[in-house]
């Protein structure tokens, strides 16, 4: 979490990271940091000291501050006669500063038992400023038909659970590599406690006060495994995750929590799982009140983006905000998870965008699993509505996607839209006049053995879209280079 001044450190002491406590029950741990400004730590050297306590598994936030801003930091821990690797960070730019160039690594959606993960491979190799994940860091469930390596346990509602889904992940070499090499900047899905769940509504038809208690033991435990900043440790049930950021006078940057204060899906049929939730538009998806981000979130948005100066405005979310409602036999069908459930709530956060006229705003999703680049519309693909902002969605670094047949009806309904399934990670570069996007691509499904190839390039000019195809990602205009 990069700001102007400060970096956060974070690490987990777990000699046996599938036992309790990670093999040390009830004990305190004294660990020992060190920040420097290169990589022998010779130069601008700050340490601390921290005891680590077993109720919060051994993990260590600390928030470094103080620092001067554009700067690359190095940093280690160290416990008894045990040092970590070393890793990369760095701060923002201050918030005047005249910044050429952003660049970051979009990524959502890793299932750990459906692939390797080889985008995060490529990630770490990449001169990058920041990783931007948008969500399912973890899954909690499982499908035996794709499972390429194995979950350590069965679906975690505890948490002991969640803590051991979590350390699963955080044992992939590939994403420990992603994680030493750049910042990060992260908000959350739903497999980060259970597929669509909504505020308090569990998908499983669990009772409120019953799935609170797992969302609890959730969030806790995401909390101990993410380099996130202390002050946003939970408190129960709640932990505020949407955020802010600025990278000088280039960009800002606000990330949002599309689950906590979600509004229950609408129009659902019986029974539970994914096919319930497709259906065709009902009365109650129109509903004024309902929401993704919940009221107090869409204000503090609003007010934002009325109020920003910075010449470009990302909106890091969980999914795909253009519409992937398609036309069957049966009549139109939308999913009520996605955006399309919630068409008052976009409207609302698109007239915030049109109506005080904010330029230059980006959408930066995941979730669906597929590449979707799109131009953001009052009325959703209707050609005579104006447009009002752009998508860049990423597809997943190793979860599957959809099936071709489906990809096809997809790109016949939405042709606007460059929607393709294969795993890859997104990359983002803006600058003074144009950002830009491209695709690094993996085939699903995903060996350690993948290798990545660029798929797809696209650039968005101040005032206007123009994506373009080509096996190597260019510069345009006055934009900083792109990478690739």
């Amino acid at each position: 979490m990069p700001r102007a001044d400060s970096v956060v450190l974070w690490t987990r002491l777990a000699p046996f990271p599938h036992e309790a406590d990670g093999g040390l029950p009830g004990i305190q741990v004294p660990v020992r940091w060190e920040l420097a400004e290169d990589e022998r730590f010779s130069r601008g050297l700050r340490t601390g000291q921290v005891l680590t306590r077993a109720e919060h598994a051994h993990s260590v936030h600390i928030d470094v501050g103080g620092l001067p801003s554009g700067a690359p930091f190095f940093y280690r821990f160290m416990t008894r006669d045990a040092v970590s690797p070393v890793g990369r960070t760095r701060t923002a730019p201050a918030a005047d500063a005249d910044v050429a160039r952003l660049r970051i690594a979009l990524a959502s959606c890793q299932h750990y038992e459906q692939g390797a993960f080889v985008a995060h491979r490529d990630i770490a190799a990449r001169d990058l400023d920041f990783v931007l994940f948008v969500g399912d860091y973890i899954y909690e469930s499982s499908n035996p038909r794709f499972r390429l390596r194995a979950h350590e346990g069965p679906v975690p509602t505890t948490l002991d659970g969640y803590r051991a889904r979590h350390a699963t992940y955080k044992l992939d070499p590939d994403l420990r590599a992603a994680h030493a090499a750049h910042p990060w900047v992260l908000t959350w899905d739903d497999h980060e406690v259970e597929n669509d769940y909504a505020d308090d509504r569990s998908s499983k038809d669990q009772p409120p006060l019953q799935f609170l208690q797992r969302r609890a033991a959730a969030y806790k435990a995401y909390f101990e495994h993410m380099p996130v900043s202390p002050s946003m440790a939970p408190n129960g049930a709640a932990m505020r995750i949407h955020d802010r950021f600025v990278w000088g006078r280039l960009a800002e940057l606000w990330t949002l929590d599309g689950r906590q204060f979600r509004s229950p899906h609408a129009c659902e049929g019986g029974g539970s799982g994914i096919s319930s939730r497709i259906v065709s538009p009902c009365d109650d998806m129109a509903i004024e009140s309902r929401s993704v981000f919940g009221m107090a979130q869409e204000r503090w948005l609003a007010q934002g983006l009325a109020a920003s100066t910075r010449r470009w405005k990302l909106l890091g979310q969980a999914t795909q905000l253009s519409s992937s409602a398609v036309d069957s036999p049966i009549g139109r069908r939308v999913y009520t998870d996605s955006w399309d459930g919630y068409p008052r709530a976009r409207e609302r956060l698109l007239r915030a965008i049109a109506e005080p006229s904010v330029g230059n705003v980006v959408s930066l999703g995941g979730d669906v699993h597929r590449h979707v680049a799109a131009q953001l519309r009052m009325r959703p693909n209707d050609a005579g509505s104006p447009i009002v902002a752009a998508e860049f969605t990423c597809s997943s670094v190793s979860t599957r996607g959809l099936s071709e047949a489906l990809m096809g009806l997809m790109r016949i309904v939405q042709p606007r839209h460059a929607a393709c399934a294969q795993r890859r990670a997104r990359l983002c570069a803006a600058g003074h006049h144009a950002a830009q996007h491209g695709l690094r691509v993996f085939r699903h499904a995903v060996s350690g053995a993948a290798r990545c190839a660029v798929e797809h390039a696209g650039a968005l000019r101040r005032g206007g879209w123009a994506p373009r195809r080509r096996c190597r990602l260019i510069a345009v205009a006055a934009a900083a280079r792109c990478l690739g």
